[in-house]
């Protein structure tokens, strides 16, 4: 079976890194019955952390931030794979990549059991519609 590669919509938000920070925004976006397709958070400068959020659909999850005042980056671009765990998955990714010639801005994988992995991945926005060709999505 073939990898699902797609293209995704994304925004961060930076807020305080202190304990409880992600699970508030997280419960704001559950009572409001958003769904994610990948959250990230990690520490930046400054007591702070960033958090990144890949939604299911977004016009539901920016009607929820909005509400709540989470404060939001503007709309990034990114792709989101899954495909059936073997033994240099992510590898043939980055290799279709590197064969463009377009660098990878961050990737994160990860497997999923059930004999499934996934992996999200940022290019730089002037990349991006060639990394879509290059990955089939």
């Amino acid at each position: 079976m073939a990898d699902n590669v797609r293209r995704v919509e994304y925004f961060y938000a930076t807020v305080p890194d202190t304990p409880g920070e992600g699970l508030r925004l997280l419960d704001v976006l559950r009572k409001a019955g958003v769904s994610l397709l990948a959250f990230s958070a990690f520490p930046v400068a400054g007591n702070r952390a960033q958090v990144d959020f890949v939604p299911a659909e977004t016009e539901a999850f920016l009607k929820a931030a909005r509400e709540a005042g989470i404060v939001l980056s503007d709309m990034k671009r990114g792709f989101l794979i899954e495909g059936m765990e073997r033994v240099g998955a992510v590898a043939d990714l980055v290799k279709r990549l590197a064969d463009a010639n377009i660098n990878i801005t961050a990737l994160d994988a990860v497997c999923a059991g059930g004999g499934r992995f996934g992996a999200i991945l940022w290019v730089k926005p002037a990349a991006y519609e060639a990394a879509a060709k290059a990955l089939g999505a």
